[in-house]
């Protein structure tokens, strides 16, 4: 069964990621579970709140759902949990912090990495998005993803970026191919990114909570909507289904909130 649901999801078009978990999911489910039916779809529902975030609770029940509508079972397809949204924005790397982690790495030519996290914040890619970038994609100006349901996105490698970028790759002598490799010449993976940015942050005194490449995507995100104020077009670059995803970058990060507070104050 989990063969023929890997299958099913490849024909809706799922990417790797979401396959990925949503078959880590369905195993889990079987590890606790020998038959699919609503007693146990709940049991394993309740046993995921205890032990889980709400977050990772509704991306469970996500695979269980599309796993249900592979077997024609709609009809026991459960209920997302209330996750309770914060007013403010958590763990942004600052414009300031950002700056300064590209000049850092600049200066120590570590420019793997800058470019790593220039990427990111210049195209608000996510970490399984850069490292399908090509050199291609970098002389074209763009690279084009299909996401949910065969919808096209397209992410813009600004012209800075690009013209930075095109002269990396001429004094390394390299015009085509993956640009973000290993040591043994394959591409990296995204938790070897996620670890040696968090190395980094450590080397040059960074708060690690907030170096991370998520984060840098958020950083793309508030600082366009700082020079254009235009919510709608900020949701299609970063792929959101709804432009109510993308409100949250309407908000203050917990940091610009308390700047705020004991500038205004006085009283």
């Amino acid at each position: 069964m989990i063969n023929e649901f890997e299958r099913h999801m490849r024909g809706q078009n799922l990417s790797e990621n979401t396959i990925s978990a949503y078959l880590f999911a369905i195993r889990q489910f079987g590890e606790h579970y020998s038959v699919v039916n609503l007693k146990n779809l709940r049991s394993y529902k309740a046993w995921l709140i205890e032990n889980y975030k709400p977050q990772t609770v509704n991306l469970r029940l996500s695979a269980i759902n599309c796993y249900l509508q592979s077997l024609g079972k709609e009809k026991w397809k459960l209920a997302f949990i209330k996750i309770q949204q914060k007013t403010f924005l958590e763990n942004v790397i600052s414009e300031a912090d950002y700056e300064y982690f590209k000049n850092c790495l600049k200066k120590d030519g570590e420019m793997f990495w800058y470019f790593v996290i220039r990427f990111m914040a210049a195209t608000g890619a996510r970490v399984s998005e850069l490292i399908r970038i090509k050199i291609e994609h970098v002389k074209l100006g763009y690279l084009d993803l299909y996401a949910k349901g065969g919808k096209l996105r397209r992410i813009y490698i600004p012209k800075s970026l690009q013209q930075e970028a095109l002269s990396w790759f001429s004094e390394k002598h390299i015009n085509s191919g993956f640009i973000f490799l290993n040591r043994y010449g394959e591409r990296i993976t995204t938790r070897g990114i996620s670890r040696q940015l968090k190395n980094l942050a450590e080397r040059y005194n960074i708060d690690s909570s907030v170096v991370y490449p998520h984060s840098f995507r958020h950083r793309f995100a508030k600082s366009f909507l700082d020079r254009c104020n235009d919510i709608a077009f900020l949701a299609d670059l970063m792929g959101h289904e709804s432009i109510e995803t993308t409100r949250i970058y309407l908000r203050k990060t917990a940091t610009e909130q308390r700047e705020i507070v004991d500038r205004v104050i006085d009283w």
